[in-house]
């Protein structure tokens, strides 16, 4: 069997990492799996760029210019909105010709348009979609944030100025996505059960199924190891406990860093002494904006690349903590998880999916910065570090290894293969 997995980037973002996890799951349980590309960023021989950078580039560029004038020229929700009017054309791909299932993951920002999708489901080969947010099942948003319209159909976007209208640009995308899809059948896969929950109601999908499968994560390089050695190679102290927060943006506002920053001053209002003995370290890009503001002594890691090292980042926490506002299934608790460390975050999208409260970690209340703080304090108690770091790798093991999502995967391209009469 050869699966063509379909993605914006190679590396960046986490759709990229977790196509990559899937690709080497894949390739490691009998099925020939390759990524095609936009942006390729690896000499990796299984993962190739697809059409001219010019091209790619320009419909990355139109497609925001489109946006941005139906923002009146404002940035604000510029990043927060697709609507795949440009992109490149994969089925010229020889990849795409030779391959028996063609498996869509994040393709947004010129990456694939509406038309190029319809290209692809009028090719007649099984598609199966990744959805690792909302918006396959609606018009324009990632995130619905509260909203309903999706589930009949898109219009009076909050995200528009003016709150949008019913013919605004959310409606005619929502239509052009409709005549897209209509009359094919698309196996999507939802990382999570929340997910998955708020795509079967949409409008969109009315005559599509969708399954929940979680990301993949290689336990052999996310796995318990010293944290001494950690720290030592990080450059954090040893002698400390450690509290750590990862985002690729760390000041992304639906990663919850307001929320982290409030219960960290509870914490240090209920035990002054703990600003002595516990220190914050944090992974991604932007964290020295965020150091200043902390009543912990701080630890802006920047961006780190190499998962070798970014395992060394989980190894060296007591902690990992991210308060989302809205997530599917966050790779970051997944890694932490797999280096036995405790996790703590609100009870939002597909985060009580992975955290077992009182087992691997603890589900605050949302938006609830005293039940966080609480939460942090009794996540890093040094009595139950064994006990849930041991619960923490069973999980993981359990659930979202390479292997188990591998064969949950296979199961989903069989059954797309078999009911377009091929067997193999």
């Amino acid at each position: 069997m050869r699966v063509l997995i379909i993605n914006t980037s190679e590396k960046t973002g986490g759709a990229a990492v977790a196509s990559n996890r899937l690709m080497n799951a894949l390739n490691n349980n009998g099925v020939k799996a390759r990524m095609l590309v936009r942006d390729k960023e690896t000499d990796e021989i299984t993962v190739s760029p697809v059409g001219h950078p010019w091209k790619a580039q320009w419909a990355f560029l139109w497609e925001r210019l489109c946006i941005f004038l139906h923002l009146h020229l404002k940035r604000k929700h510029l990043f927060e909105i697709d609507i795949a009017n440009a992109g490149v054309d994969v089925t010229h791909s020889r990849y795409f010709k030779e391959a028996d299932v063609i498996h869509l993951e994040w393709i947004n920002q010129g990456m694939l348009s509406l038309r190029g999708i319809r290209k692809i489901l009028d090719s007649g080969k099984p598609v199966v979609w990744t959805m690792h947010d909302l918006w396959p099942a609606t018009a324009i948003c990632h995130y619905a944030r509260g909203c309903k319209r999706y589930m009949a159909s898109c219009h009076d976007c909050q995200l528009l100025p003016g709150g949008g209208s019913n013919r605004d640009l959310s409606s005619k995308v929502w239509r052009k996505k409709h005549k897209t899809i209509s009359g094919h059948t698309i196996h999507f896969v939802a990382c999570s059960k929340w997910l998955q929950r708020q795509a079967a109601a949409s409008g969109l999908f009315r005559h599509q199924t969708v399954t929940a499968i979680p990301n993949p994560i290689n336990t052999h390089v996310f796995c318990p190891a010293s944290k001494e050695e950690a720290r030592k190679r990080l450059g954090l102290p040893v002698d400390k406990r450690v509290i750590l927060f990862v985002s690729q943006k760390v000041t992304d506002e639906r990663k919850g860093m307001k929320y982290f920053i409030e219960a960290l001053d509870k914490m240090a209002a209920n035990d002054p002494s703990a600003t002595a003995t516990t220190v914050v370290a944090i992974l991604g890009g932007h964290g020295e904006e965020i150091a200043g503001k902390l009543n912990f002594t701080a630890y802006p890691l920047g961006y780190i690349a190499d998962e070798r090292a970014i395992a060394d980042v989980y190894n060296s926490a007591d902690v990992f903590v991210l308060p989302s506002l809205e997530d599917n299934l966050p790779n970051t608790i997944m890694e932490a998880m797999a280096c036995g460390v405790p996790c703590v975050g609100f009870n939002v999208g597909g985060i009580p999916e992975m955290i077992d409260h009182g087992k691997t970690g603890y589900v605050a209340k949302e938006r609830d910065t005293d039940d966080l703080a609480k939460g942090i304090d009794w996540a890093i108690d040094a009595s139950r570090k064994s006990e849930l770091s041991a619960n923490a790798v069973s999980k993981v093991q359990r659930c979202y290894s390479e292997h188990a999502v591998a064969m949950k995967y296979i199961d989903v391209y069989s059954d797309a293969l078999a009911q377009r009469g091929y067997n193999i």
